[in-house]
């Protein structure tokens, strides 16, 4: 599933899943309006200068990764879906928790900008 961009990254997958992934591209540029898109070791990366977050498709799941942070931040929140230190699955067969990933991304964002912030300061 390698691309060069977003969108060849999404055109080999069933039809609903790369509606889901559109909405899922959507969700995180509007929550991070300033993100660039970029696809490395072959799935979308979501950077402002660092890691945002980043996410891959396995056959049953969207494998969605917004860093140890985000996940310590929100695990209560997460604590409906498998995952790991720096990742959560959300099942492919279920609609996605767009509203929880936007405060996700929100919460990446800032927490990028207050470290350059305070990198600039000293």
């Amino acid at each position: 599933m390698i691309g060069k961009d977003m969108d060849e990254y999404i055109a080999p997958f069933p039809e609903n899943t790369r509606i889901i992934l559109g909405k899922l591209r959507s969700t995180i540029k509007k929550a991070a309006p300033g993100a660039q898109i970029v696809i490395s070791y072959g799935i979308p990366v979501f950077k402002m200068g660092k890691i945002l977050v980043y996410f891959t498709v396995y056959e049953n799941h969207i494998g969605f990764y917004p860093t140890a942070s985000g996940i310590e931040a929100f695990k209560e929140e997460l604590a409906a879906w498998q995952g790991g230190k720096g990742s959560v699955r959300f099942p492919i067969n279920k609609p996605l928790p767009l509203k929880l990933i936007a405060e996700i991304v929100a919460f990446r964002a800032a927490e990028i900008r207050e470290t350059e912030h305070t990198r600039k300061k000293k």
